[in-house]
């Protein structure tokens, strides 16, 4: 995820990593891999968000190892994903 999120960072774009049929809470872990890349991609100005559009940095962990959809990168990129994800 690291060297996923260094590129989009460095060339825009997004990383997505949404739930899927088997892991409807997505496989990414809130504190331990959500929450560090949404900072650092927030910081350099882009944004981070997760399946609801809720700001990732927003979300209050329920247990330590709970798990969330991610999608992070640009805000451009962001918020037109956002607008499709509402469109459907």
């Amino acid at each position: 995820m690291v060297t996923d999120v260094h590129r989009t960072l460095m060339y825009g774009g997004i990383f997505m990593y949404p739930g899927d049929k088997k892991s409807k809470s997505g496989k990414l872990r809130l504190l331990y891999e959500g929450n560090p890349m949404a900072m650092l991609c927030e910081v350099a100005g882009g944004r981070a968000i997760c399946a609801k559009g809720k700001r990732v940095l927003d979300v209050q962990p329920k247990s330590i190892h709970e798990r969330t959809p991610i999608y992070l990168g640009s805000t451009q990129c962001v918020d037109q994903l956002e607008k499709h994800m509402k469109d459907e």
